[in-house]
Order: structure tokens, then C-alpha cells, then sequence
């Protein structure tokens, strides 16, 4: 007597269909940091001066304040949210840090007062959001427009100029060669990086990001949570702003301008999603120096400026197509 076989063609496509899922993933994971790579190899062999070690020093040096925004940047996109305020947030800290330290020649409370101003503009940004309902796009939209006027206000439309070699030392520091700015940048992705992957603060922003709803079921205090990530946002921009400030040696109201696009393109070409709940701070790392090698490389073949804001929108909007691809691909 026979006996037919009960196995079913789809159980015995399943671990072939789970392959081909895990392989995908792979790739859509590993993608940017292997064309990184690729790029990285390509332009030191075929661009003059790109692989000598002062260039590839200003490349980090060029590239650390928006490291140092797109470490918590990374936190509002992974929570479903954005800041739109940022540039203006890092003007107005500036601007303010420069006018302490004229008045009062503290370095501490010239910085005091920056990161306090940041830490207020990306409470107001939480609050908005989360507990008055406001669209992201709308609140940081009003709150980029107010916090810019107020720097222009707070310095009478003028650049407020910087004289304590305390406070440039900021800006130009170097320990074991390598700019205090680099390190700063450095130190926020290992913080941020520890924050997101091993603690409930980045577990539940995950989570919000993927489903409030159900986090909030969970027991997550969903609108606690999202202040805490923009005042967080807030501080950093804020020491972003001061650190900037001691660079150019003045407080400039005007400074920033589209600063926020960088850094979200930053953040999308590293994998975190515009829907929310998923980030990860390696792939903002390499978006982050994607971001740099681009603008560094025009500058070394002397590219017109007009064509480097072309480059810029195309490298969001390819940001943007990537992030798309990625969620298609993971629900198919």
C-alpha cells in the first residue's frame, strides 16, 4: 500500500521565500556602507588630494556639526517625527552664546545660556507636538520662522563677533591632532548609539515610532517621551550652534540656512525611516559622511556653488526613493 506525501509546495518554499527575505534585507542594510566604501576607494584613486591627511581632516572637520544634530535627529525621525527648526535653533544659540560672552566674558555662561535656549526651543517643539496635537511639519515650520526672527532681533540684524580665545579654543582645538569639533561628533554618536541599541529610552522610541498606539498601550508615556526627545534635539543643535559660533568666530543670524535639509538627507541615507521605527546609528554615520565626501570632492574639482545645491536636492531625493524602495521590499 502507498502512502502519498502531505508536504505542501508552500512548506517547501518556505525556507527558500525566508532566504530570499533575510538576503534582501542584507542588502538593503548593508547597501550604503558598502557604496560608500566603493566611492571612498574610487575618489582617493581618481581625485588629486582627496586621501592626504589634512583633506580627509577637514572632510571630518567639515561634517561634525551635522553629525552631531543627526544623532538625535536620528531619534525624532525614528519616533515618527521631525525638526524643521534646527538651523535656526543653531543661529539663535550662536548669536545668543556670542552676546553673553560679550557682555559678561563667561565662557560658562555663554554656553550656559546657548544650550539653555536650545533646551527651551525643542521643549516648545515637544509640547507642540505631542500635547497640543500640532502637525511636526507645521510646529517646527512656526518655530523655525520665530527662533530665526529672534536672532536677528536679539543681534540687530548684525554679525556679533568673537574675541575670547577661551571660547574659539572650542572651535579649533586639537587633541592628538585631531579637531575638538571631530571628537564632540564622536562622542555623540557613541552616546546616542548606546541610547538608541541598549536602553528603554531607545527601545520605546522605536516603538512609538512603529506603532503609539500599541506603545502606549504598553505603557510607554508616549507624549513624555516625544518633549524628552526634542529637548534632547534642542541641546545638541544648541552646542552644534555654539561650537559653529566659535569656528567662524562670530554669532551670525543668517547661519544654518538649510542646514536641516543635510542632515535629514543624512539620516534617510542611512536607513532611518520617514514612517518611524526603524534607525540605526551606523547607517547615519555613513549618511552623514556620504553627505561630506560629496560636498568635499566638488570642492577639490572646484564646482560651481549653484550646482552643489543641485547635487544637495538630488542626493534628498534619492534619499527620500531609497527609504520608499526599503519599505516596499521589506513588505514584500
Amino acid at each position: 500500500m502507498s502512502t502519498t506525501s502531505t508536504t505542501s509546495p508552500t512548506s517547501v518554499g518556505l525556507p527558500a521565500l525566508v532566504r530570499q527575505r533575510q538576503q534582501r534585507k542584507w542588502l538593503m542594510d548593508y547597501s550604503m556602507p558598502i557604496a560608500y566604501a566603493l566611492l571612498f576607494v574610487v575618489l582617493a584613486a581618481t581625485v588629486d588630494n582627496f586621501f592626504s591627511v589634512p583633506n580627509i581632516v577637514g572632510l571630518m572637520l567639515s561634517v561634525a556639526q551635522i553629525g552631531m544634530v543627526a544623532c538625535t535627529m536620528m531619534l525624532c525621525l525614528a519616533s515618527r517625527d521631525f525638526d524643521l527648526s534646527i538651523g535656526s535653533t543653531i543661529a539663535f544659540a550662536g548669536v545668543l552664546g556670542a552676546i553673553i560672552l560679550e557682555r559678561t566674558d563667561s565662557v560658562m555662561l555663554a554656553m550656559g545660556g546657548g544650550l539653555a535656549a536650545g533646551a527651551l526651543i525643542g521643549a516648545f517643539n515637544g509640547v507642540l507636538i505631542a500635547y497640543l496635537r500640532v502637525n511636526a511639519l507645521i510646529a517646527t515650520l512656526a518655530t523655525m520662522l520665530m527662533v530665526r526672527g529672534m536672532a536677528f532681533i536679539v543681534s540687530q540684524g548684525q554679525a556679533v563677533g568673537i574675541a575670547n580665545e577661551t571660547f574659539m579654543s572650542l572651535g579649533d582645538t586639537r587633541v592628538f591632532g585631531m579637531p575638538l569639533p571631530v571628537l564632540v561628533a564622536a562622542g555623540c554618536f557613541v552616546v546616542f548609539g548606546v541610547l538608541l541599541n541598549h536602553t528603554v529610552f531607545g527601545r520605546n522610541t522605536l516603538a512609538i515610532g512603529g506603532n503609539p498606539e500599541a506603545a502606549r498601550l504598553a505603557g510607554v508615556r508616549v507624549e513624555r517621551l516625544r518633549v524628552w526627545i526634542f529637548l534632547l534635539q534642542g541641546v545638541v543643535v544648541a552646542l552644534a550652534g555654539l561650537i559653529m559660533a566659535a569656528r567662524i568666530t562670530s554669532g551670525q543670524p543668517n547661519a544654518a540656512q538649510g542646514f536641516e535639509l543635510d542632515v535629514i538627507s543624512a539620516c534617510v541615507l542611512g536607513g532611518v525611516s520617514l514612517q518611524g521605527g526603524k534607525a540605526r546609528i551606523f547607517g547615519v554615520l555613513i549618511g552623514v559622511l556620504i553627505m561630506g565626501t560629496v560636498e568635499n570632492v566638488m570642492n577639490l574639482l572646484d564646482v560651481d556653488a549653484f550646482y552643489q545645491y543641485l547635487m544637495r536636492g538630488v542626493i534628498l531625493l534619492a534619499a527620500v526613493l531609497f527609504d520608499q524602495l526599503k519599505t516596499r521590499g521589506e513588505r514584500h
